[in-house]
């Protein structure tokens, strides 16, 4: 007996382990660097270098990397900036051996400066790694059998979700901001932060389409010595090769944006008025594909017993495709800054869900959007000031019910602006995307193979040939014919029924398939 079977392709994400630790450590002021006065703002990001395994533990080591923007210690303090790198070692437990691929993320953490003195600081921060682990594996569905004698089988077709193609790739961003006219001459950059704001993709034909917007703020100080800022939205597109895909195919992406890049360039006139921005946007793509499935699932013989070897196995098919935004809108009154605020330069904010919760309207989120702005204040000894604080929202994210996969669920904060309104009074407006990819599990009993035994022909023989039958309960043609040794024609035939179709307290006539011919 030959059995056909289909290999298909599923993702699978495993457990995530999150780990937070300190690093803590003095770092000296560089030589060319002024000395450091007052601290206005500061920020890290972890970059991970190296990743083993030892024992039940995996050792990751690398660097945090942090910005200080600080006003000199000097007769006129004027606004500078720094650069640094401290070097870290964590040792991550790993309550069971990894299934699959280790998968590592990290994020942009907070920063904690203080100074020791105007030559020395302290940069202490709270870390925070997530290690997971994914893996892609083939399971085999038996979708026909094959045998020179009848065998009698029972179709079912299920709709599953399979993996076209997983794979990294990264995209180089290469953009150019040009200052307007009423800007000044870049002389010195102080303070450069570009973050990922609206971000899009698409399948193509052997393509993956990119689109998205920057959101780029630039402190720097002018040829003449005066502080100024440019902030702007700067989009870029492309592409990324993925041969075979094609519109109508699904696929999840994440994109994460590394070894950003900010250097003053020349216009055509020979001077410093265009900002360069090089970046390198790393992306993670699952490819999947919809086919209907025609699969075995149950079959019989009329003169041998069947046994057959049935295994379950779980696939997916998809159950939505959500992209979706939460718009948030909210009035703060903050009195410390009433007196003290002249101008708002530059706002970031990120997204913190507290909880998510499944009802049969959709899913419910509650979380915090943290936003941070830098502002200009009255204070000439100390022109800029930081404010930072939180913003509550809520969020109804409609599913069609049922619980999703988080794993599935990324968010990003799209577009900010925090604008003054005056007697301390700022607005906040946000809008938060998220998109859900969500799959449900389908359980499928596979039959692997069969035993076939033949009939005991005295047993056989001793069956009546023709049986008065009331329709029970789950009933169905298929199973009754399986169990008095005929076929689900011959009781259609018999009995005059042009569809297969039963009711319970019908009653039908069972003949035996040598008596058909009665």
């Amino acid at each position: 007996m030959e059995y056909q079977k289909k290999e298909i392709r599923i993702f699978q994400n495993g457990r995530t382990v999150n780990d937070q630790f300190y690093i803590d450590g003095d770092y000296n002021v560089p030589e060319a660097k002024r000395d450091v006065g007052k601290i206005i703002l500061s920020n890290g990001m972890l970059r991970v270098e190296e990743m083993k395994q030892v024992e039940s533990y995996l050792k990751v080591s690398g660097k945090l990397e942090f910005k200080v923007l600080y006003m000199a210690d000097e007769m006129v303090p004027v606004p500078a900036s720094l650069e640094g790198r401290i070097p870290f070692e964590e040792m991550i437990y790993l309550e069971q051996e990894p299934e699959g691929n280790l998968v590592l993320q990290t994020s942009d953490t907070e920063v904690t400066v203080t100074m020791i003195h105007s030559r020395k600081l302290n940069i202490k921060t709270l870390a925070e790694i997530s290690i997971g682990t994914e893996k892609c594996t083939g399971e085999e569905i038996t979708t026909d059998v094959e045998e020179k004698v009848p065998v009698f089988k029972k179709m079912k077709e299920e709709e599953i979700l399979k993996v076209f193609a997983t794979g990294k790739d990264t995209y180089r961003i290469k953009e150019e901001v040009t200052l307007s006219g009423t800007k000044e001459h870049i002389g010195t950059l102080l303070w450069t932060d570009v973050t990922g704001g609206k971000a899009d993709t698409q399948l193509g034909t052997d393509e993956l389409l990119i689109s998205g917007e920057l959101n780029m703020f630039c402190l720097y100080e002018t040829a003449e010595g005066k502080t100024d800022w440019i902030s702007r939205t700067v989009p870029y597109e492309g592409q990324i090769e993925c041969m075979g895909v094609m519109p109508g195919m699904y696929h999840q992406s994440e994109l994460h944006l590394t070894d950003i890049n900010v250097e003053p360039r020349m216009d055509e006139n020979g001077e410093m008025r265009i900002l360069g921005i090089e970046a390198t946007l790393q992306v993670r793509l699952i490819v999947y594909e919809e086919e209907k499935i025609q699969i075995l699932e149950d079959l019989y013989m009329l003169d041998h017993i069947c046994i057959p070897e049935v295994k379950e196995k779980s696939f997916f098919r998809l159950k939505l495709q959500n992209h979706s935004k939460c718009r948030i809108s909210e009035e703060l009154t903050l009195p410390e800054l009433k007196e003290d605020i002249l101008q708002i330069c530059h706002c970031k904010g990120k997204i913190q869900m507290e909880t998510v919760k499944a009802e049969t309207d959709g899913v419910h989120i509650d979380g915090v959007l943290h936003l941070q702005f830098l502002y200009v204040r009255e204070d000439d000894q100390t022109p800029f000031g930081v404010w930072n604080g939180m913003v509550p929202f809520s969020y109804l994210l409609e599913n069609g019910g049922g619980e999703p996969d988080m794993e599935d669920m990324d968010c990003t904060v799209e577009q900010l602006s925090v604008n003054l309104m005056g007697s301390g009074e700022v607005e906040v407006k946000a809008v938060l995307a998220f998109n859900c990819f969500q799959k449900e599990p389908v359980q499928i009993q596979n039959i692997e193979s069969a035993e076939f035994r033949p009939m005991d022909t005295e047993e056989l023989e001793s069956r009546p040939g023709i049986v008065g039958y009331f329709v029970q309960q789950g009933d169905t043609l298929w199973n009754l014919a399986k169990k008095y040794n005929t076929t689900v024609e011959n009781i259609k035939e018999v009995n005059y029924m042009e569809k297969e179709g039963i009711n319970k307290g019908d009653k039908i006539l069972i003949f035996k398939q040598n008596l058909g011919i009665l």
